[in-house]
């Protein structure tokens, strides 16, 4: 074989040296030409140029997949493949001749080079590596090296969020590209993806969506190195490895500098560099990308042009002839030629394949490329097919043709059920544009091409769909274009700009949709606050005129207008007065800010003093004087509720009047709390826990707000959790009591229960549950107004104060049954004692010298028993006929400080009841006489120090006193000291107490008075 380079021009150089466009203009400048591309896309890109400058009916487009041949078109535009193997052309241009090393489409390119060959010019046009090769293989060609036109410079490395605008990221697979994509639209606004495996329609469509500037960065594959024009000023590798059809190898320097140079446009330079988890590239390296110095191209890959149609074994044979020349390199088997292999072995194929026109129109059928990437035995398959039909019938029959077409006709489905589709009907249109294939490849071309765009468009739109943001398109290219972005605010807040959902405007405070935080968030926030100034300024007045049914307050402190957020309250100092902060933009200002602020604290005011009423009226009251207005102000700075035990010197000192005039306002004075029954109500215990929670930081405290809905269900007591912050027990409406908490008014009720068992006096008609008149034992209407199981009340009674003695049920029972005569003796006057004994009971409760019955401070009691038991069960049972042991019964008393003293004697000082109530310290009791139903807790503080006797104690004037009131003692059975002497001496060593007016208010004023007209 002897060839020529006379004639032909090698025009060499690397990428934006304007190879293609010089071709151009020189194919115009002759009567007739025809110029060979790589890729469908670029020759698609071509034709519109010269169909720009010379008219559509002068061009013909011919690739493989498509024909528009005008009649007596001057200028053909091809793929490479589709190129023919003679022409008369005067012109003949061949690009990117570098690929005829190319493994896989190598010997095609290098076919055209040797052999292909125009009547007047001849250009081979590629990178600068081919000199030496094509020095060698066409003596006498013309080389001529062009220079780049700018510069390109390499950029190092960069995050992928950190990449500059108009850049290019590569990859080299579908599954890298997409998730690249995707990193890009979440943090950038968005990217168009090119993919070799997309159509030409989709692959133009996303190319567009780039270079109209819809959007920033072009995520793509290798195929951008193809000659296509792009305005991108940055590439940035994401991968350097690629699987090339055979193996996955590195790029060679000279690969990568054929992406890196898509950087840059005509005189602007570029830069490149690598993202991702890409090493950053050596000095080397990149010395050589930037001066375009690479290892030339020493071999070409080469296909005999010359095959034997004599026989399907010597077309085989001729396949695998050896290049008569040197520089050149027999091609590796092509899809062609793998997929004749397998056609070889198929029997109905060899007994097809008996004539050297039925062989030579098997070769032709190989040639059907494979777009669905399938395996070659699938794709031998359909080949046998068709050649079948081509054999026997002379064209493909067209019932299976439609058949195929119609599984393709579909647009539902995604990105990679698209990609399929357009595969499969590539291949159909392929068949419909060869010669001959078909009956009417006219029908069959239309149809397929329809298909074909309209699968494309639809793939266009998924990607675009799923890679694009495009209210951040959209808002970049007016940006660029300098146009001022017009917004409006819809009737829910929501705000748009140019049309596009920006953000939500809630009450006086806008917030940017998220995606926004890209190069346009300034300017979108800019044209937003453009239209909030009004829209402030408009929803301040309706806001002004609101009524109090528009607003409210949250249990987390906020104040919502129609559901949004207006303000939020913060502690001052008044725990009822809170400070009112408000939520909004800064261009809420000047007046309209202040009737927001003014309306909003009218509203948080108003709603207190309406929730918290009793509460409120309170704190304004002025018919209160001197002590009693002392009480109201801790009453109100307590929030309602007052451990009676810590004020109990000034409930002492109150006289009649003055605890009228407090009762006036809904105080109760109860035995354990002063309280206001009127506030144990869900709605004004949830807003008296909000105003201490502002006051003490204790929004965030464990527990905040989860014992309202126990309040609203109605629940007398609860099991405590050690994790809440006691505080919001109280708040609640209860009182923590170790493991359980009881609510207030309950217990008030309890201590109603427990006071007449321990001022019980034998030879009166016996309460339930009264034993000795010192002790007590737990009643069926104490667990039920408690809501308590027997070991809840162990637990509540312990934490009270109260102690047990843990006594055997027989002998319960025996002290209760010699009892018995003397209570059938008391029964006659039983009714006429009971009031005498009601109303003295009530008095003595209520009188301002009466101290509480119990405290929550109390120290460790005997838990010896573990329930409490009825004293009338039996002393022994049988379950089977096995006896069965009863357990003792708990016999309740008020504790001591002779109970703390012999408790830690036994256990090491181990404290029960103060763990479990409210521990305060020794030293910090208060005052209050004694009385038999007081724990140890609510007795004033001893002068002994508890060394000398127990009922010894402080009076006002500082001296002791022998004993206690024999007001509050004279139903008192004898006591003896730690010495066992009696103290009934004791009791006659105190004056009588002063009586005190009578409060004509009082209800037990009232009740006597009922008494005396019903004695009369």
């Amino acid at each position: 074989m002897i060839l020529s380079g006379r004639g032909v021009t090698a025009v060499l150089g690397p990428t934006n040296t304007g190879k293609t466009h010089y071709a151009i203009e020189r194919m115009v400048a002759h009567e007739t030409g025809i110029i060979g591309l790589p890729l469908r896309l670029l020759a698609r890109e071509v034709y519109t140029r010269l169909v720009d400058k010379v008219g559509q009916h002068n061009v013909a487009l011919v690739t493989g997949e498509e024909k528009i041949t005008p009649h007596m078109a001057r200028y053909s535009v091809c793929t490479v493949e589709a190129m023919p193997r003679e022409t008369r052309a005067s012109f003949v241009a061949i690009d990117e001749v570098q690929l005829a090393g190319d493994l896989e489409r190598g010997h095609i390119f290098t076919d055209r080079v040797l052999h292909l060959r125009g009547r007047d010019e001849t250009l081979l046009l590629g990178a600068a590596t081919m000199k030496p090769i094509l020095e060698q293989l066409l003596p006498g060609i013309h080389v001529v090296e062009r220079p780049r036109l700018s510069q390109l410079f390499y950029a190092g490395s960069k995050k992928i969020t950190r990449l500059p605008q108009r850049t290019a990221i590569v990859a080299f697979s579908a599954d890298e590209v997409y998730a690249i994509a995707e990193l890009i639209r979440r943090q950038r606004g968005g990217a168009a993806v090119v993919l070799g495996a997309l159509s030409p329609r989709t692959r133009n469509a996303q190319v567009a969506l780039y270079q109209e500037g819809d959007v920033e960065y072009l995520v793509a594959t290798d195929a951008i190195g193809m000659g296509l024009n792009l305005d991108v000023d940055h590439v940035a590798f994401a991968q350097d490895r690629k699987f090339d059809g055979y193996q996955f190898r590195n790029l060679n320097p000279a690969e990568l500098a054929q992406i890196a140079g898509r950087a840059g446009r005509h005189l602007r330079d570029g830069t490149f560099g690598v993202t991702g988890r890409v090493d950053p590239f050596d000095d080397e390296l990149v010395k050589r990308i930037e001066t375009h110095q690479f290892d030339p191209v020493r071999v070409l890959q080469w296909r005999t042009p010359r095959f034997d149609y004599s026989s399907l074994v010597n077309l085989r044979k001729s396949l695998d002839a050896p290049p008569p020349i040197g520089g050149l390199t027999r091609a590796l088997p092509a899809v062609d030629q793998q997929a004749l292999e397998h056609l070889s072995r198929y029997p109905d194929v060899r007994d097809l394949a008996t004539t050297p026109e039925r062989v030579e129109k098997l070769w032709e059928a190989c040639a059907l490329p494979d777009y669905r990437r399938i395996t070659p035995a699938q794709h031998a398959d359909l080949i046998s097919t068709l050649y079948a039909d081509l054999v026997k019938r002379g064209t493909v029959n067209e019932d299976f043709m439609a058949d195929q077409v119609r599984r393709a006709d579909r647009t539902d489905g995604e990105i990679d059920t698209l990609s399929a589709r357009i595969a499969q009907i590539r291949t159909w249109t392929y068949v419909s544009n060869r010669p001959g294939w078909l009956a009417d490849p006219t029908h069959w071309q239309e149809k397929t091409r329809e298909i074909e765009d309209r699968l494309s468009d639809a793939l266009h739109e998924r990607l675009t769909k799923r890679f694009v943001d495009r209210r951040t398109s959209v808002l970049m290219k007016r940006l660029r274009e300098n146009a001022m972005l017009e917004a409006e605010i819809s009737v829910n807040g929501d705000v748009f700009v140019e049309g596009h959902h920006v953000g939500q405007l809630a009450g006086f405070r806008f917030t940017l949709a998220s995606g926004t935080e890209g190069p346009d968030a300034k300017a979108v926030q800019t044209a937003a606050q453009k239209a909030l100034a009004l829209e402030f300024e408009a929803r301040a007045a309706r806001l002004h005129a609101a009524g109090n049914g528009d607003l409210a307050l949250g249990s987390d402190g906020t104040v919502r207008w129609l559901g949004d957020p207006v303000a939020r309250l913060t502690a001052s100092d008044h725990v009822m007065r809170p400070r009112v902060i408000l939520l909004s933009d800064e261009q809420l200002t000047g007046n309209a800010r202040d009737h927001v602020a003014a309306r909003i604290e009218r509203f948080v005011n108003h709603h207190i003093a309406t929730v918290l009423k009793p509460l409120d009226d309170l704190s304004r009251a002025e018919d209160l004087q001197g002590l009693a207005k002392g009480l109201a102000f801790q009453l109100v700075e307590n929030l309602g509720v007052l451990f009676r035990r810590d004020v109990a010197e000034d409930v002492k000192s109150l006289d009649q009047e003055a605890r009228a005039s407090i009762r006036k306002h809904g105080i109760r004075f109860g035995a354990y709390h002063i309280f206001m029954p009127a506030l144990l109500k869900p709605a004004p215990a949830e807003l008296i826990t909000l105003l201490w929670a502002l006051k003490n930081d204790g929004l965030d405290k464990p527990g905040y707000g989860d014992l309202i809905p126990v309040l609203a269900a109605g629940r007398t007591s609860v099991v405590t959790d050690p994790s809440f912050e006691r505080a919001f027990y109280k708040l609640a409406g209860f009182r923590f009591l170790g493991k359980r908490a009881v609510r207030i008014d309950i217990l008030e009720r309890l201590a109603d229960l427990i006071r007449p068992l321990l001022q019980w006096k034998s030879g009166t008609p016996r309460p339930e549950g009264a034993y000795d008149g010192r002790r007590f034992m737990a009643t069926t209407a104490m667990l039920s107004i408690l809501g308590a199981t027997p070991d809840d009340m162990e637990e509540i009674l312990k934490g009270l104060g109260y102690r047990a003695d843990s006594v055997k049920a027989e002998e319960v029972a025996a002290h209760l049954a010699a009892q018995a005569p003397a209570d059938a003796a008391a029964a006659a006057p039983a009714e006429a004692s009971a009031e005498i004994s009601d109303e003295h009971d009530a008095d003595a409760a209520e009188s301002d010298n009466d101290a509480p019955v119990a405290a929550a401070e109390a120290s460790a009691a005997p838990t010896e028993a573990p329930a409490t038991e009825s004293a009338e069960a039996p002393t022994e049972g049988t379950v089977e006929g096995e006896p069965v042991e009863v357990k003792p019964v708990l016999l309740w008393r008020p504790g001591s400080r002779h109970d703390n003293q012999r408790q830690g004697h036994r256990q090491g000082g181990e404290r029960h009841g103060d763990r479990q109530g409210e521990r305060q310290g020794q030293g910090e009791r208060r005052g209050g006489d004694r009385h038999r139903g007081q724990p140890a807790g609510e007795r004033g503080e001893r002068r002994d120090g508890g060394r000398g006797r127990p009922d010894q104690a402080k009076g006002r004037d500082g001296k002791p006193q022998g004993g206690n009131r024999p007001d509050r003692n004279e139903h008192r059975p004898d006591r003896n000291d730690r010495g066992g002497k009696p103290q009934q001496a004791k009791f006659e060593a105190r004056p009588p107490r002063k009586e005190k007016p009578i409060d004509p208010d009082s209800p037990f004023a009232k009740l006597a008075a009922l008494k005396e007209q019903l004695k009369k």
